[in-house]
């Protein structure tokens, strides 16, 4: 069986009210779905960056309990590493001059790597990697 692997949007999104993505996770086992390192680094450095613009001890206060809020959230999602492999693929990507976005590539790396099937709403930018098979529950 192959493991479905939000991208960071998807990721986002989810269980934030969006029915048909909300209802199309919540239909496959956990085991079944997966994240990458990549998105827990994004996800991450936007909490940092909310930390980083904090202009008061209220918005400080706030943006460290969403943060301490977000680790478990992330813990309880399998996470797909930056393995030698993927990295290997990632440099090759970057080679080919895709003209995606920046973490793009490296996502389509780690997915291609553990044989997954991307669930993203960024088709255009996924379908120029070749061998990549993705899917988009949101439309």
């Amino acid at each position: 069986m192959s493991v479905y692997v939000l991208d960071t949007d998807i990721f986002s999104l989810y269980g934030r009210g969006h029915p048909n993505l909300d209802q199309r996770i919540d239909s496959h086992p956990l085991e079944a779905l997966a994240i990458t390192v990549i998105t827990v680094e994004e996800e991450m450095a936007g909490w940092y960056s909310l930390l980083r613009q904090a202009r008061n001890a209220d918005e400080e206060v706030r943006a460290y309990e969403r943060l301490a809020a977000a680790v478990p959230v992330l813990a309880r999602w399998r996470i797909l590493p930056m393995s030698h492999p993927a990295l290997a693929r990632y440099e090759a990507l970057k080679r080919m001059n895709l003209d995606v976005r920046k973490m793009d590539p490296r996502i389509a790396a780690i997915v291609l790597e553990a044989g997954g099937i991307l669930v993203s709403r960024n088709l255009r930018d996924f379908r120029r990697v070749p061998n990549l098979v993705d899917e988009d529950w949101v439309s």
